[in-house]
């Protein structure tokens, strides 16, 4: 009997072990496809962030979109569904029609041109925002409007600040600069919105934030716990007024925030020139409001989102969506079907290292 029992112990026990071998090798090779995988992919987003670098304007191709257009066949679309027979010829028929009307009413309408600026800390969008502009300028009329899309939660104040100038641009020039906010035009965002001749915000957009902060730890005391020295040489009084690993002293403090209160002033000033109908007293001290109170401020003029004014707008001006595109090379689509591998491969494996053992 214990004989028995040792070989069903002993029995279980190999199994177990096989269970667990076979785990570890399954795991093993999906851990060892992954990295493979991954290196791949690290080396080829590297070569593509070198040749993004190396990309000129002129790799990029100018995109047009005729929402009219757009509008117009989901619309012919949708009532093909519920017609039928005679009516339906007959409005085929009137269709044609008002289609050749249209095109000679076309050239005669005022044109609205729409821009988007999606803002990151850094305002990358801002290079290629300018080119777009540069697109524009050639073809504007007196009777147009370009309509710019933001949505910005701020950044850097020399990067909000040049954005902000290819605005002005636009706020120059011969047609009326309308700016969309649907979700957020904040602090360097906003310093781009109030430029506008309008601003439209969402109901529930966030507005404003018009102030200046900066914040960085300093490990001064940490270093002295673990006996290290820390030097930091200028030549000029205020070359380093803060810094990470120094000590700081209360005049360099002083010279920071004195700093900072003038750049705050520029940008109160900045938008004084461009909305002087805000109390900017009142609005300029960091806070934000959602679209419907910052109608109230004066930080924007209407509640509306952009694809109602655009809507709204389509029934008597031809609307074209402008944008300067890169053109998608041999290592952008090499990189995106390694990453799309990459994820079936995860997505493959993990039900099978989940699977509980038994």
């Amino acid at each position: 009997m214990f004989q028995s029992v040792d070989e069903s112990i002993a029995y279980i026990t190999n199994e177990r072990e096989a269970h667990v071998e076979h785990f570890l090798t399954e795991y093993l090779s999906f851990v060892l496809k992954t990295v493979t995988i991954l290196a791949a992919l690290i080396v080829m987003l590297a070569v593509l962030a070198s040749l993004k670098r190396q990309q000129k304007p002129h790799d990029e191709h100018l995109s047009i979109e005729h929402l009219n257009g757009q509008l117009d066949e989901h619309k012919e679309q949708l009532t093909e569904q519920w017609l039928e027979g005679a009516e339906l010829k007959q409005w085929r028929k009137q269709r044609k029609q008002d289609k050749k009307a249209q095109q000679k009413e076309r050239s005669e309408r005022p044109r609205i041109f729409v821009l988007d600026f999606d803002g990151d800390l850094a305002a990358s969008d801002a290079d290629r925002f300018g080119r777009e502009i540069n697109v524009l300028q050639t073809v504007l009329r007196s009777n147009d409007e370009v309509v710019v899309r933001l949505e910005s939660a701020g950044g850097y104040v020399h990067a909000y600040g040049y954005a902000a100038a290819q605005m002005l641009r636009l706020r120059e020039s011969i047609a009326a600069l309308t700016v969309c906010v649907d979700k957020v035009a904040a602090s360097g965002g906003y310093m781009m919105a109030c430029t506008g001749h309008r601003i439209l915000a969402a109901p529930f957009a966030v507005i404003g934030s018009i102030g200046v902060v900066a914040e960085l730890p300093n490990f001064n005391k940490l270093l002295k716990k673990h006996d290290i020295d820390y030097e930091v040489l200028t030549a000029g009084e205020y070359k380093r007024t803060l810094t990470l690993f120094g000590e700081n002293t209360d005049q360099g403090r002083q010279k920071f925030l004195s700093e900072l209160e003038q750049t705050h002033g520029l940008f109160k000033q900045f938008v004084i020139e461009n909305r002087p109908a805000v109390d900017i007293e009142q609005v300029a001290k960091g806070e934000v409001w959602y679209g419907r109170k910052a109608v109230e401020q004066q930080l924007v003029d209407e509640l509306s989102t952009s694809d109602a004014y655009l809507l709204k707008r389509s029934s008597e001006a031809e609307i074209y969506e402008v944008s300067l595109e890169q053109r998608q090379s041999l290592v952008d689509r090499v990189s995106q079907r390694v990453t799309t591998q990459l994820e079936r491969r995860v997505l493959h494996w993990l039900p099978r290292l989940r699977r509980p053992m038994s």
